[in-house]
């Protein structure tokens, strides 16, 4: 079989841009530039250069993509970026002309779907930079079967250009981590395992504010004995749940905020010493998380929204997420009912399997070659 030569956008994952931080997009691209290369690709990756930031992961590409866009724009159709690949795999909204076919990943619709629930200083150059992918690109990929009822109605895609590869989840999650690394982690974050544990940016649409409310619905024994530890940065418009944060530690309450980990090992130390993973989000494309506290072993309770159930297929306990009184019973009945959590574990676990990187990888190549083969 002839190896392919793709390109990859890898902007999401370089440290100027990203301040380090690196998001669900961001997992996404490492994840392919990982395990790409055994599902028959040779793998160049790019990044568009960003102010006097050096690029560390990918080639610069010849100019910023705020200048290639507007050369898009100022110049005729036919003007197009040389690149040496057979085609060019762009993992977000940073799309222009090239001189090779172009796949785009389109995570979801949500800055036209849901504006409330972005940041609005960059809700319109977004949507915009989002249709224009849209367009541009020679093929689309959605990351769920929900993803592309969005996409099609918010940018017109015709469903005939548009593939779905699921995320996935690293195979060495389905590990056990090492107990000393793992139990040391936990010390020095000053977790006790058992914890009730959501992993997300703290933003609106995360639901976050619900999740505490229904802890806080909780009987007060369990609440001592298992923490509410929420892993993730500061987000936009979280203000408010900071403080509500704030007041019920100052009142006593067992509330642990990590707003930074030391790298993707303590991320999996922290999963695993979970008792129960609560995911309430009102939205998401796909939602990674939920993998990786089925690989972890982790019972979970998800939202019956968007993308969710899809991705759960039944492993994980799914329930409105704005009815804090089911979710705080969900919640319990994980940490009470011992059959069911057992169920939903290996439920969880076979779920997890099914859905790695090393099976989006592969599954993305095909789309590649069935793309080229046109």
């Amino acid at each position: 079989m002839h190896r392919l030569t793709v390109g990859l956008g890898t902007t999401t994952i370089e440290p100027g841009p990203t301040g380090g931080h690196v998001d669900g997009i961001g997992v996404y691209t490492r994840a392919l530039l990982s395990h790409l290369p055994q599902a028959g690709c040779t793998v160049a990756p790019y990044s568009w250069p960003h102010g006097a930031d050096p690029t560390v992961v990918g080639q610069a590409l010849p100019h910023s993509f705020g200048r290639a866009t507007l050369a898009d724009l100022a110049t005729p159709p036919w003007h197009r970026l040389p690149m040496p690949v057979d085609l060019f795999h762009a993992t977000d909204y940073r799309i222009v002309r090239m001189a090779c076919p172009v796949v785009a990943t389109l995570h979801d619709a949500l800055p036209i779907k849901y504006p409330e629930w972005c940041n609005p200083r960059m809700r319109r150059l977004k949507n915009w930079l989002q249709r224009k992918a849209a367009r541009k690109a020679d093929h689309v990929i959605a990351v769920s079967h929900f993803a592309v009822d969005e996409l099609v109605e918010c940018f017109g895609i015709d469903p005939q250009r548009v593939s779905v590869v699921h995320n996935g989840v690293d195979d060495s999650w389905l590990d056990a981590p090492e107990p000393q690394a793992m139990a040391a982690t936990l010390a020095q974050y000053g977790l006790q395992p058992g914890y009730f544990l959501f992993v997300g940016t703290l933003q609106p649409r995360k639901n976050v504010e619900g999740l505490l409310a229904a802890w806080l619905r909780l009987p007060r024994a369990v609440r001592c004995e298992r923490a509410l530890v929420l892993v993730g940065a500061a987000g936009w418009r979280c203000e408010t749940l900071l403080r509500r944060i704030d007041a019920a530690r100052a009142n006593g309450e067992n509330i642990i905020w990590l707003d930074k980990l030391g790298g993707a090992e303590a991320l999996r130390h922290v999963y695993a010493g979970a008792g129960v993973f609560a995911f309430p989000s009102l939205y998401e494309g796909f939602g990674i998380p939920l993998l990786e506290a089925f690989a972890s072993g982790v019972p979970v309770v998800t939202s019956n929204t968007s993308s969710l159930p899809e991705v759960s297929q039944g492993a994980a306990l799914e329930v409105d997420p704005l009815d804090e009184g089911a979710l705080a019973d969900a919640m319990l009945a994980l940490t009470r009912d011992a059959s069911l959590r057992t169920r939903c574990i290996d439920a969880g676990r076979v779920r997890a399997a099914a859905m790695t990187w090393r099976a989006t990888a592969h599954a993305t190549a095909s789309v590649y070659r069935t793309l080229l083969a046109r």
